[in-house]
């Protein structure tokens, strides 16, 4: 009897709390400001330089590619240093490491100058503290909202639960457009991983430099974004409003934040492929460009393919190929819809290329589980299926240097050595139907003819092929240090991992 009496309390003081959690409001409907994109830019350093390349390229938008962590800090930085009038930065995440403190003081001091910072980050994985958007937030030229955030007022864990319908629904896009003349599109976030700043592992990850006409159609799309009614300035949202100075923090904290600031500023800004775009050594390629991007209603609606703007828009280009599709993405589960849409264009006689991580590579071992059941469809519908060696980093360089640890975080798709589509897309449910996304589709042959060739390289060098034996069971093929080796389950992994990817199966698949 009291132990049926002491449940019956349990549940009842677990119902209280959710009752509390769900009063805990975010408010969607406060009025405020709105703006727009600074368009005459013309006059800035960065027009000026841009207007000769756009002139000679009439109607074309130049694209260079940033594979490389430190070139696309370094570029980062150096737009936001370049600046004179406004930076628009859209991030998925945001963390309290280096790169954070690099990204603020790079901030900061653009607006320093005079430079208008819009900031627009999603809410939920974000993990550097509100205090530090409250105060950039502080000065009269940075403006700071999070998208889709949920209440502080409460525990956070039951805040998101009881709000799921809603809080579930994230803003993946990710973009940095210095005076809209010149922005950097692709999969990084703001954090050390992104931009090779940890000494443990590397995340291969990939961005592009864009300039011309397509940076308007970018502009476009963040604005729509920051001026949507779930893009909630962070002092509306914020529950540690302390009065603190800006100042004053900025005095406290200058001496580290410079060190910091200086020390990975200056081996951003000493890479040799920055100092040979600006000095005119190192070529944009040309290209026609335009952006494919979901609108951010789709956050707001139920799911439904009517919403699904940059997967319809994908799917039409996907099925327009004559020869080769080369997909990369970090996070693959095809799906049935994904496994019949591969079969289809093997049918049409279309090579198609699958690189993804393996379990040992993986940093979201759910997302693996919901992958790992259809590696067999995929290669039976006649896909080449590869997958990343954990430790194959180091032949991801020229000097070997450096850790062995390797993740994939890219996100490209080659098409017909022609098209080259990159942005923040992964292949898998979430991306597709749940979040937001946004990515450039771009026409150069040139430059992706060369991507695919580095693409083949790689395939050979760090990553395993997936085949079936004669009993249908798995292989994982790869050529190591020149010496053919064939393993049977997956490489490098743990029994506990194992178990654990095997466990991890009861994730539903839509989220993933």
């Amino acid at each position: 009897m009291v132990k049926k009496i002491r449940i019956s309390v349990f549940w009842a003081v677990l119902g209280v709390i959710a009752i509390i959690a769900a009063c805990a409001t975010v408010p969607f409907d406060q009025p405020k400001p709105t703006s727009a994109v600074i368009v005459d830019t013309a006059d800035t350093l960065l027009g000026r330089d841009i207007a000769l390349w756009t002139q000679a390229n009439t109607g074309l938008s130049g694209i260079y590619p940033l594979g490389r962590g430190m070139d696309a800090l370094g570029m980062r930085l150096a737009l936001a240093e370049m600046a004179e009038k406004s930076l628009d930065l859209q991030y998925f995440l945001m963390k309290e490491d280096t790169a954070g403190a690099v990204f603020t003081n790079a901030l900061l001091k653009a607006a320093d100058r005079g430079v208008r910072v819009r900031f627009l980050l999603d809410d939920v994985f974000t993990t550097a503290p509100d205090r530090d958007f409250l105060l950039m937030n502080q000065h009269p030229n940075i403006e700071v909202r999070l998208f889709n955030p949920i209440s502080r007022s409460g525990n956070s864990g039951l805040n998101f639960l009881t709000s799921f319908k809603q809080a579930n629904r994230r803003m993946h896009n990710k973009s940095f457009t210095a005076d809209n003349q010149a922005s950097v599109v692709g999969g990084r976030n703001i954090a050390d991983e992104y931009f090779e700043l940890k000494d443990a592992y590397v995340f291969a990850d990939f961005d592009v430099l864009a300039v011309g006409p397509v940076v308007n159609e970018i502009s476009d799309s963040f604005n729509e974004f920051w001026n949507h009614s779930h893009a909630i300035p962070i002092d509306y949202v914020a529950s540690s409003k302390q009065n603190e100075s800006l100042e004053n923090v900025r005095a406290e904290v200058a001496e580290e934040l410079d060190d910091v600031y200086d020390t990975i500023y200056a081996r951003a800004l000493n890479s040799q492929l920055l100092q040979d775009i600006f000095a005119g050594r190192e070529q944009l390629f040309p290209a026609q460009a335009r952006v494919l991007s979901d609108r951010p209603d789709k956050l707001i609606n139920e799911i439904s393919e009517e919403h699904m703007q940059l997967a319809r828009d994908l799917r039409e280009v996907i099925l327009s190929a004559e020869s080769e599709l080369i997909f990369i993405s970090p996070y693959y589960v095809p799906g049935d819809s994904g496994v019949r849409l591969l079969q289809n264009l093997t049918d049409k006689g279309l090579r198609v290329v699958i690189l993804t991580n393996s379990l040992a590579s993986n940093n979201h071992v759910p997302v693996h589980s919901g992958y790992a059941k259809y590696r067999k469809d995929v290669i039976n519908a006649g896909g080449e299926l590869y997958e990343v060696r954990a430790n194959a980093a180091h032949a991801l360089k020229d000097d070997g240097e450096g850790p062995e640890a390797l993740t994939l975080h890219t996100k490209l798709i080659l098409i017909d050595r022609r098209y080259l589509f990159v942005g923040s897309l992964n292949l898998d449910p979430r991306s597709i139907d749940i979040n937001a996304e946004m990515g450039l589709l771009i026409d150069a042959p040139e430059l992706v003819e060369d991507m695919a060739l580095v693409v083949e390289k790689r395939l050979a060098t760090a990553a395993y092929r997936l085949a079936l034996d004669d009993r249908d069971k798995l292989e994982w093929h790869a050529n190591i240090n020149g010496e053919e080796v064939v393993e049977t389950k997956d490489p490098l992994t743990s029994h506990w991992l194992r178990f654990k990817a095997w466990f991890m199966k009861i994730a539903p698949e839509s989220q993933l």
